[in-house]
């Protein structure tokens, strides 16, 4: 993300989640297509890992703002050049779902500074605003099994993303996994680290065009992000297909204080919708108000 540079109506589904020996069950109200075989199925995948276990997950069970002691908000412009302002309450939990939402606003810039070095400063308005929000500071996780059912909008001009950073270190040496990003057409599935020069990251990053997927309304459905993170790799699926292998061998730092930021760092969690940027493209086509919502995050690791 940081480029520095069910065919019929039921009115409720049950998530089985088995917890090694246990069962959890979590049912959430829902006004939206679902598909119980699909959750099913991802449990039984989970299952075929036997020896990991649900360890923290949100099923957005619940109405208002996002659970305070799960998330918290990234705000202003962040990165990228991007031109959502990111605020709190652009980002809500309503029927079964985590609502991130893009909208075409103008107001002034609360850090406009005409003296300022920044762009974020030389910035006069604010014309669009989003949500990012993020287990930072609250969660962060070492290996394990990140899962995440969701719903992009496939319009040019926006960059919604599910991804990971190392906690407590400075980009890229604490390193980043883009477990979904999407722009100009393309899904994509990454692993940063840091190269020689401040600021700068080597990649292993990965692609696939949206109509590549032979489906008309792929956009329209929810899809199942997962990353399965050991010491050996990191693999990256959407929808069972894998998008990208990446061997940790291969990442090693080349400055900083960590050797190896996917083996020595713990990462912590971001979901964003941005708009524009050096990568979302130009968003003058976009329909307003545009949606990310996601279904369910979770995450398990061995026991």
């Amino acid at each position: 993300m940081i480029r520095f540079i069910l065919k019929s109506y039921i009115p409720s589904k049950k998530l089985l989640l088995i917890i090694s020996v246990f069962s959890l069950y979590s049912c959430k109200n829902l006004n939206r297509e679902t598909n119980l075989s699909i959750n099913a199925d991802r449990t039984e995948n989970i299952l075929d890992h036997k020896e990991y276990k649900l360890v923290w997950h949100d099923e957005f069970d619940y109405s208002g703002n996002p659970n305070p002691k799960k998330w918290t908000y990234e705000n202003g412009f962040v990165r990228n050049m991007e031109l959502q302002w990111y605020q709190t309450e652009n980002a809500f939990v309503r029927d079964g779902l985590l609502i991130i939402e893009g909208r075409k606003d103008t107001f002034p810039n609360p850090a406009y500074n005409n003296l300022g070095n920044s762009w974020q400063e030389k910035r006069e308005y604010v014309h669009y605003t989003s949500s990012s929000v993020t287990t930072k500071g609250l969660h962060s996780w070492h290996y394990g099994i990140f899962e995440i059912k969701a719903k992009i909008s496939c319009q040019n001009g926006l960059w919604p993303a599910i991804w990971t950073l190392g906690e407590g270190h400075e980009w890229p040496t604490g390193g980043e996994i883009d477990i979904m990003e999407y722009y100009g057409g393309n899904i994509l599935a990454n692993a940063a680290w840091a190269s020689n020069n401040r600021w700068e990251a080597l990649w292993d990053d990965f692609r696939k065009p949206i109509d590549s997927f032979g489906d008309l309304e792929w956009c329209e459905n929810f899809h199942i992000w997962r990353m399965e993170w050991t010491s050996n790799e990191i693999k990256i699926y959407l929808d069972d297909f894998l998008m990208n292998s990446v061997e940790l061998d291969k990442t090693n730092n080349q400055r900083g204080e960590i050797k190896n930021p996917f083996r020595g760092t713990n990462q912590f969690i971001i979901l964003n919708l941005a708009i524009g940027g050096t990568a979302g493209g130009n968003p003058s086509e976009v329909i307003f108000p545009t949606r990310f919502e996601i279904d369910y995050v979770r995450i398990y690791q061995k026991f």
